[in-house]
């Protein structure tokens, strides 16, 4: 009790600090740990107050969960979610946001994008998309749950409403510990916390009544949110900038090899504009599960068959651990699935 009551606020605090400094957050206030990005799009799709009408403009290449959570509290409301097609291959840029933004209108409420996608792995100009969103008055929504710990992320450079990044994928956080960031001005628009609990209308309210709602959410385990600091010093450590780039750069030199052996071609440029420490590599297959499971339990290579719309991918994901011999044996096992003419065609 000393711990939860006395101990854990300091704690967190400190966590909170830490993070963001790594994020370039100057108001450590501005942040809360939650479990996972979806939480956090909940928690503001809760908390718009759609109307009919009302329009959230976001890619057609978002995650799933969060697609699923627009469209109930759409459908709820009587507003639409919009999701702009993103056409294939992507060229350049400027393609992408004229593709994206022609989807504006006098009816768009919010932007809703990710900074790095879950299926099709793409780095997506969000700086560019949130700058044009705020000259419109339009509410800006980052799905990062990739870009820490991935990418260089700065909350001051990007500027947007609000953002949602994991610790527990490219920061090695144990999993559960994630982030919310909400720009001071757009915190009064989070009125009710996803759980009414003792931060609402709380007996010793804080200077934040953002962080009252959403932190002191009933009794759970938040040892997770306390590893945010010691991620990073390890970061810093092993000098983490460098083995992400270098990271990158194998990432990207592998992937022509893949591109050849399936027989695809690739959804976007193969550079680090578009391309982080993972790869969507389009794999023509009748049972994407299958194949999932044959990598696994066949030659214990563990990769996930992704989908997005009528299109099957094999992302991999490089980081510090990984070297060319995982990626020969990805290749490897590809190539023997693909003679045996079944699964990959």
């Amino acid at each position: 009790m000393q711990f939860i009551k006395t101990d854990l606020p300091v704690f967190l605090a400190e966590s909170r600090s830490a993070l963001a400094a790594y994020i370039d957050v100057p108001d450590s206030d501005d942040l809360v740990f939650i479990t996972n990005p979806t939480f956090a799009v909940n928690l503001i799709a809760k908390n718009l107050d759609l109307q009919p009408g009302d329009e959230i403009l976001a890619p057609d290449i978002e995650y799933g969960a969060c697609d699923r959570t627009w469209h109930m509290y759409c459908n709820h409301s009587g507003a639409i979610y919009q999701r702009q097609k993103v056409n294939f291959p992507i060229t350049d840029k400027a393609q992408f946001i004229n593709d994206f933004v022609s989807g504006f209108n006098s009816r768009t409420k919010a932007v809703f994008i990710s900074h790095i996608t879950s299926a099709t792995a793409l780095i997506l100009p969000v700086k560019e998309i949130i700058a044009i969103a705020k000259a419109k008055g339009v509410i800006t929504i980052v799905d990062g749950a990739h870009a820490p710990g991935q990418i260089p992320l700065s909350m001051k450079e990007l500027d947007p409403d609000f953002y949602t990044g994991a610790c527990h994928k490219w920061m090695l956080a144990p999993k559960g510990c994630s982030f919310l960031y909400a720009r001071k001005s757009k915190q009064p628009l989070l009125k009710e916390p996803m759980v009414v609990s003792w931060g609402y209308q709380a007996i010793k309210p804080s200077a934040s009544q953002f962080l009252d709602y959403n932190q002191l959410i009933g009794t759970r385990d938040m040892s997770a949110f306390l590893t945010a600091k010691a991620c990073i010093d390890f970061m810093e450590k092993f000098e983490w900038k460098s083995r992400a780039a270098e990271c990158r750069k194998m990432v990207t030199a592998y992937a022509p090899l893949l591109y050849d052996l399936l027989e695809t071609k690739p959804i976007s440029p193969v550079n680090e504009e578009w391309i982080g420490q993972m790869i969507s590599i389009p794999v023509r297959t009748s049972d994407p599960d299958e194949l999932q499971k044959k990598l696994f339990n066949d030659f214990k290579v563990e990769v996930p068959v992704m989908v997005q719309g009528d299109t099957f991918f094999i992302r991999y994901s490089i980081n510090a651990f990984n070297n060319t011999q995982n990626l020969d044996a990805l290749y490897d096992a590809l190539k023997m699935i693909k003679n045996d003419a079944k699964l990959i065609h």
